[in-house]
């Protein structure tokens, strides 16, 4: 376990999944950080530290949303790719889709692993700490550039 906190940066334009998350991480036994933007377009200006986010700091994982205004979640996953500073963060698919589609798809343009959000504060919560625990117990994240 990292000896500073953890960064997380959610990617949601529903105020009330938002809301479920910042709840569902309160919980957390972890030292975590969590920014969250509006869509793809403030995301990627988050993590390139441009147009207004001159401090950003680097996440250690990213919760993106697919269905967005202005730039959706393909989009943003795709510029993720072809970023040699970004591709190496993970990404997490957290969205309310169970299309087959929008999973190959997001598969095919990286992300590390797909999640459909599920309905009512008790399972979304258990949902987030199942994904706080595996990828900040159990799975080595890459070290920052």
């Amino acid at each position: 376990m990292p000896l500073s906190a953890i960064e997380v940066l959610l990617v949601e334009d529903d105020t009330g999944d938002v809301e479920l998350t910042q709840e569902a991480l309160v919980e957390s036994k972890l030292k975590m950080n969590l920014t969250v933007v509006n869509d793809g377009v403030e995301a990627l200006d988050y993590l390139r530290k441009q147009n207004g986010y001159p401090n950003a700091v680097r996440p250690d994982l990213i919760l993106l949303d697919l269905n967005m205004p202005r730039k959706d979640g393909r989009e943003v996953l795709a510029e993720l790719q072809v970023d040699e500073n970004l591709k190496t963060i993970p990404v997490v698919v957290l969205t309310t889709s169970d299309a087959d589609l929008d999973i190959l798809k997001s598969y095919g343009l990286g992300c590390n692993c797909y999640v459909t959000k599920p309905v009512g504060l008790e399972q979304f919560t258990k949902v987030i700490q199942a994904i706080e625990n595996f990828w900040f117990t159990v799975v080595r994240l890459p070290p920052h550039a």
